[in-house]
């Protein structure tokens, strides 16, 4: 039985700074005004951004979805159908002080396998949310090679 793990990938504030200036690009690209906020692999609020023009509410929102992603690692979109009404996990979006989310925009950094972090935006449809999402992300792993 092992007592530690001496493996791991773990996100830099550089690598978040990645993710964040692309996801913010590609929503520039889409004429969005957003909010990106970037989580490591504990959910913790590593980097955020609000763009000029973007909703206020659109804070709270992006990193709840950042943790969200980083906590379960899954994108949050997955949870649309099984954390709605009727759906078998109908309530989930209560837990954690109310910052599980389940609608699209918040997608897990998974680099060979680990989750070190998540991108979680918020000012768009949750299908915009998601794309700028991964866009950082995919900035962020083409960087690292």
């Amino acid at each position: 039985m092992d007592l530690i793990r001496r493996d791991g990938i773990e996100l830099t504030l550089a690598g978040a700074r990645v993710a964040l200036e692309a996801a913010i690009e590609h929503a520039e690209s889409m004429g969005l005004k957003m909010v990106v906020a970037v989580a490591d692999s504990g959910g913790w609020l590593m980097a955020l951004y609000r763009m000029d023009g973007a909703k206020l509410t659109s804070v709270d929102i992006a990193m709840n979805k950042a943790f969200t992603a980083a906590g379960t690692r899954k994108p949050t979109h997955e949870y649309a159908a099984i954390g709605g009404a009727g759906g078998s996990a109908f309530g989930i979006h209560a837990s954690n002080q109310g910052r599980f989310t389940v609608f699209g925009g918040g997608v897990p950094i998974l680099v060979d396998g680990q989750c070190i972090g998540a991108v979680g935006c918020s000012g768009g449809s949750a299908e915009q949310d998601r794309e700028v999402a991964e866009a950082g992300i995919a900035a962020l792993v083409e960087r690292i090679g």
